[in-house]
């Protein structure tokens, strides 16, 4: 039986804000992917720098089925200019036994500042409630991580409580409900 443009395309993500979209990812993306995730100031709260064979195979099946997952993460455009900004989306993790849906975004270090983590922070939890039907997000982030946690308060995340993570690494699970 042949798949229709839609079935193959099931989780395709268009998101757009006053100033950024969100799409899948597409071959085009894969030198970004691969300097973001390698850039050490970039992934310092989020386990360091990714080891570059490794990463390569993620993207390229990320690029081969940009489509297969509800949850993923998605290339993230600067509107005014078209230049992609960073990776961002939402994602399914295992917190303490239970599964949750984390809302994550990893920019740039050069377009720090701009206010674009909340605002796609903003609109990937508008979406996870409003498009995905889901009731809770959460946020796990690093203790010395300020920023996110600023990130965060913007978002009406609350901070619920301190939890351990992989390699006895202290994390805090901030989270928003649906009202």
């Amino acid at each position: 039986m042949k798949t229709t443009d839609k079935e193959n395309k099931k989780f395709e993500v268009n998101l757009e804000t006053e100033r950024l979209s969100i799409r899948n990812v597409i071959a085009g993306d894969k030198g970004f992917l691969l300097e973001l995730w390698t850039n050490a100031t970039v992934t310092k709260y989020m386990g360091g720098p990714r080891e570059r064979a490794n990463l390569t195979k993620g993207v390229d099946e990320s690029i081969e089925s940009p489509y297969e997952y509800e949850y993923d993460l998605w290339m993230l455009i600067e509107k005014s200019t078209n230049r992609i900004i960073g990776h961002c989306g939402l994602l399914e993790k295992e917190v303490e036994g239970k599964d949750e849906i984390e809302v994550i975004y990893v920019i740039d270090d050069a377009y720090w500042g701009n206010g674009y983590a909340t605002e796609i922070a903003n609109s990937l939890i508008h979406y996870a409630f409003e498009d995905k039907g889901l009731n809770r997000v959460i946020a796990l982030i690093k203790p010395d991580n300020v920023g996110s946690e600023k990130v965060a308060i913007k978002c009406g995340m609350t901070l619920e409580k301190e939890i351990i993570r992989a390699e006895n690494t202290k994390m805090y699970l901030y989270s928003k409900l649906k009202y």
